[in-house]
């Protein structure tokens, strides 16, 4: 009788064992998978967002220039309310905005 425990006792080690090779040799296959996944896979661009004073001016005199774009354009369209007359303004100002940004803030980086 003891002869046969030990028998199966044997048989179960060695099914615990193939069992737990089996297991390392799939985690290994995974984590070799998600290395080759992370080495593959483009990173995303991070934009820092400028900080402090002159960041802060930067984005008052940018919401000028939009808000005197959109007036602009509105005051356009009220007065001739061409279609013809609002594009042509339209095209013209967004040929002219960067003059008036760089002429009016002194913006020549």
């Amino acid at each position: 009788m003891s002869k046969e425990r030990a028998r199966r006792r044997a048989v179960r080690e060695a099914e615990r064992a193939r069992a737990v090779r089996a297991n390392e040799e799939r985690q290994a296959r995974r984590a070799r998978r998600r290395a080759l996944v992370t080495r593959l896979t483009p990173r995303p661009v991070r934009y820092a967002r400028q900080r402090g004073l002159v960041a802060r001016r930067h984005r008052a005199q940018n919401a000028v220039v939009a808000l005197g774009f959109v007036l602009l354009q509105a005051i356009v369209w009220l007065v001739w309310g061409s279609l013809t007359v609002s594009l042509a303004v339209l095209v013209f100002s967004l040929l002219l905005a960067p003059v008036v940004v760089t002429l009016a803030f002194d913006r020549r980086t």
